[in-house]
């Protein structure tokens, strides 16, 4: 199997290139990069998922017991 050119993405967040190499294994295309910048866009990734929402202490207590009060009446 040969191996096409390593391709260069221009990150969009960054200014800075991802070198990375695209094989294709049955008829799928799969693209390697290096552990740094897979690590890289992981926590880039995270920073962008929306946290749950916090509570207090008498919110959570009211929270879990809605929670109990329901599943207690699917039974």
């Amino acid at each position: 199997m040969k191996l096409p050119d390593t391709l260069l993405i221009l990150c969009k967040f960054e200014t800075q290139h991802i070198n990375m190499t695209e094989i294709i294994i049955d008829k799928k295309k799969y693209v390697l990069i290096p552990d740094k910048d897979y690590q890289l866009l992981q926590k880039k990734a995270a920073l962008k998922t929306t946290s749950e929402k916090l509570l207090t202490l008498e919110g959570a207590r009211a929270y879990s017991k809605k929670l109990i009060r329901k599943r207690a009446t699917k039974k």
